[in-house]
């Protein structure tokens, strides 16, 4: 039985101050034991966050496949451990849009950061071109075969975060979302092979709230949430916990 995972992805948003956020959001955790609460904060807060609230998973938002090197602006895996971090995201579908990621990139940050000994979680996802064409499938199944990391099971999550539904307030059909996460779940076990798929964990990721998380998380085969806006604070965040453990 996969343990559900609700992760927060802060992007490029939050100071000291936000992190007051983590205590309520650490308590809620605390009353979901069912349930794997993590908040990934620009690195700037990575430190502070662990040091607030040792007991909430804290991720990075990205990292270099390199343990280093000149490579000026990037922080390898092994300083996200460094610095507290237990898991991090690669592959989002903003720095693939905006930092121009390809598959290949996103594969050997998945490995760099599984090796560091993190949870790497690789996002994929359709535009809404693409979307609306009705190549969702095809475009899911290419991107994760070319950025799948060869280790899987408990060290690897895959998020699918539609890039039309990010921040805009539209989400997928359940029966959308459902198809969309069991074609993921046929290509986990088409790479990892059956026993290690089973293992991996898939988000969904797309504009989630409290208004709409106990119906997205009762979608066969999604295991969880990578939320962005609303994990910003306690009082948007907190709900989607609790529907989780529910």
């Amino acid at each position: 039985m996969r343990r559900r995972l609700i992760a927060g992805n802060w992007k490029m948003n939050g100071s000291r101050s936000s992190l007051a956020e983590l205590d309520a959001i650490a308590a809620a955790a605390e009353a979901a034991p069912g349930v794997d609460v993590a908040i990934c904060p620009p690195f700037t807060l990575i430190e502070r966050a662990v040091a607030r609230q040792p007991g909430l998973a804290i991720g990075g938002q990205d990292c270099h496949a390199a343990t280093k090197g000149a490579h000026t602006g990037c922080i390898a895996a092994t300083m996200l451990v460094e610095a507290g971090a237990s898991m991090v995201i690669v592959g989002h579908s903003e720095r693939r849009a905006d930092q121009h990621e390809t598959d290949t990139e996103v594969k050997a940050k998945a490995e760099a950061a599984i090796a560091a000994g993190l949870i790497a979680i690789v996002c994929c996802g359709e535009t809404a071109e693409t979307h609306r064409a009705g190549e969702t499938k095809t475009v899911v199944s290419s991107q994760l075969r070319g950025s799948l990391p060869v280790a899987g099971g408990d060290a690897l999550v895959v998020a699918y975060e539609p890039i039309w539904a990010i921040g805009t307030g539209l989400t997928p059909t359940a029966d959308d979302v459902a198809a969309v996460h069991k074609t993921i779940r046929g290509v986990l076990v088409e790479q990892l092979g059956a026993e290690r798929a089973d293992g991996v964990r898939i988000l969904y990721g797309g504009s989630v709230t409290a208004g709409n998380a106990a119906e997205l998380l009762a979608v066969p085969d999604v295991d969880g949430a990578l939320v962005g806006g609303a994990s910003l604070t306690a009082e948007a965040f907190v709900p989607i916990i609790a529907a989780a453990a529910r």
